[in-house]
């Protein structure tokens, strides 16, 4: 029964993308082989899968390896830098005049043209690639944790101020659960942004990883291994991104949290 019923709620969730995602695929499938669409400007489907089958040692167990660190340390570090970043500007208002506007102008260079300078910096090492993907990444997490802070109920904050409660009361007590629907939404567009940062990291200065891969085979015009590897840097996205959410969902329903 239980079964069943998480299978209906499948269905009726997704069953209409599913339905879309389907009939996208037969029509691609159908456009390539009829030669309405150059299989070198874009391959069929089945050919991808072919392509990912042949290749899926190389790209599981290298490249796909070496994605995952770069975009684990860079999404640690931006969780951790940001989260303590925001709570300091939320707690010190001459902070965040200080910080928030190098943030804000952190996100108007475009990190393509970042990228060559941490690999002078760095090398051809994963700390150019996890320095890309930090930058991405923190972002979303500052703003949104900032933002999240800052919602915490002002008459609960004054009945606890009149009860005797520290700042850290306070702070722990009201703003910390307030700040949790807004944390992991910050938490769900970082990692996806993550995927990004590592794909533009590898791409322009990598030796490894999927974006590294998908250039070389640019180059050979090996347009089957290459959407191959694009394919599995979008699963990743959407694995990673269903992670967040899990994760997001298991806390705010222990803590009573609606969003």
């Amino acid at each position: 029964m239980r079964k069943r019923t998480a299978l209906r709620s499948l269905v009726d969730d997704y069953g209409l993308f599913l339905l879309i995602l389907a009939l996208a695929l037969l029509v691609w499938e159908s456009a390539v082989r009829l030669g309405w669409v150059p299989a070198f400007i874009l391959p069929a489907p089945t050919s991808i899968a072919i392509a990912l089958a042949e290749d899926g040692r190389l790209l599981l167990g290298v490249h796909l390896a070496a994605t995952l660190k770069e975009i684990g340390a860079g999404f640690l570090l931006s969780v951790a830098g940001g989260t303590a970043l925001a709570a300091a500007m939320h707690g010190s208002r001459t902070l965040e005049k200080a910080f928030y506007p190098f943030i804000v102008i952190s996100q108007t260079v475009p990190i393509i043209a970042l990228s060559p300078i941490f690999i002078m910096w760095f090398g051809y090492t994963i700390w150019s690639k996890v320095a890309v993907v930090f930058l991405t990444a923190f972002f979303p997490v500052v703003v949104s944790t900032y933002d999240g802070l800052r919602k915490g109920d002002r008459e609960f904050r004054e009945l606890l101020l009149t009860m005797g409660a520290s700042r850290w009361d306070i702070f722990r007590k009201v703003q910390v659960p307030a700040a949790l629907p807004s944390f992991f939404s910050g938490l769900k567009l970082s990692i996806v942004y993550c995927v990004v940062g590592a794909t533009i990291g590898e791409w322009l200065g990598g030796r490894e990883g999927l974006g590294y891969f998908s250039r070389r085979m640019s180059g050979k015009l090996d347009t089957d291994s290459m959407f191959a590897a694009v394919l599995l840097l979008s699963l990743l996205g959407i694995v990673l991104f269903a992670a967040a959410a899990c994760i997001e969902k298991i806390i705010l329903r222990r803590r009573g949290i609606q969003k």
